[in-house]
């Protein structure tokens, strides 16, 4: 063999191995494109442990660290009779863990008290240890953690003890100023099991106890001679008043000014003014935002979920899981 055959087989023989060399190199995966994310997609949360809360207590004055779920038991017997169906108290106890969520969330709780949340009814949520029973115990352990969303959001948790059976828009029932949260709607609820004068009622109040309620929300009558629904909301509760003719004075407002556990709700069915006296006679009590304490006792009875019973009053909401 010549020089020359020697040179050309020795380079074909270094061709060879370095092509079986690249053939061992690991190949490499295509990249999967990466989408773009959607922001309208709900929010996914990552389970935390149970968070501890700071807890005003209004009958002593004193600030208390708390388990949340500790806290959400003491809610439901509060807000609740603890001898209902178990479903209805856990559909509570999930209204009442989200309430409390959202208020941290959006403003840190009870800030005026320097807590996250308060035992006194008027500025969060009523509480009562003492009521708190096995039945209590058991609806908060099965929706442990369990929270309400809109787009990964808490909601806020309206409740309310009878809709007359419908319930309210946030803006009728409540005169709420914001824009209509999108996850509140007017839908039916079964009130049926509510005692009569819950589902019926008639109160009297003298003349000059709804002219100084009207004092108070800066209308000055000195006489009522008559009151007539001038607006109804969705649901048909009374949004506007008109008095004397003139004198416009809102529905939700005037309730509240006049006390609200005396005129039940603005699911009025009549109005009536005599000499000394204006009489009210309507259905249900409360706002009739949200869940309907009454309805959901009924959906308990025939078999319903806890989350089929939130999410029947509220509309598109997920129940997240928060906390194991």
């Amino acid at each position: 063999m010549n020089r020359k055959s020697i040179i050309c087989l020795v380079v074909c023989v270094c061709l060879c191995l370095a092509l079986v060399g690249c053939s061992n190199q690991p190949q490499k995966k295509p990249e999967t494109p990466q989408m773009p994310p959607n922001p309208s997609a709900p929010k996914q949360t990552a389970q935390q442990n149970e968070p501890d809360i700071t807890v005003f207590m209004h009958e002593t004055g004193e600030k208390k660290t708390m388990k949340m779920e500790e806290y959400i038991a003491g809610v439901v017997a509060g807000e609740m009779k603890n001898d209902w169906p178990v479903e209805a108290l856990a559909a509570q106890a999930i209204i009442a863990r989200t309430f409390t969520v959202e208020a941290i969330e959006t403003k840190g709780g009870v800030p005026d008290r320097g807590t996250q949340a308060s035992t006194d009814i008027k500025e969060f949520q009523a509480y009562s240890a003492k009521s708190v029973n096995d039945n209590v115990k058991k609806a908060v352990q099965m929706t442990r953690g369990m929270v309400m969303t809109y787009q990964g959001k808490p909601i806020k948790g309206w409740f309310h003890a009878s809709a007359g059976g419908i319930t309210a828009t946030a803006k009728e029932g409540l005169n709420y100023r914001d824009a209509e949260p999108p996850y509140i709607h007017s839908v039916q609820s079964p009130d049926d099991l509510a005692p009569e004068d819950v589902r019926n009622w008639t109160i009297v109040f003298p003349k000059e106890d709804v002219i100084a309620a009207m004092s108070k929300l800066g209308k000055k009558v000195s006489d009522i001679s008559s009151i007539e629904i001038a607006q109804k909301g969705p649901s048909g509760r009374a949004t506007m008043l008109m008095v004397n003719k003139n004198v416009e004075v809102s529905g939700p407002e005037l309730r509240v000014a006049l006390e609200s556990t005396k005129l039940k709700s603005m699911l009025l069915d009549k109005i009536e003014v005599s000499e000394d006296s204006v009489t009210f006679a309507g259905k249900g009590y409360g706002h009739g935002v949200g869940l309907s304490q009454w309805g959901a006792n009924r959906m308990a009875k025939d078999g319903k979920k806890p989350e089929d019973i939130v999410t029947h009053y509220f509309k598109d909401v997920k129940v997240e899981k928060r906390w194991n």
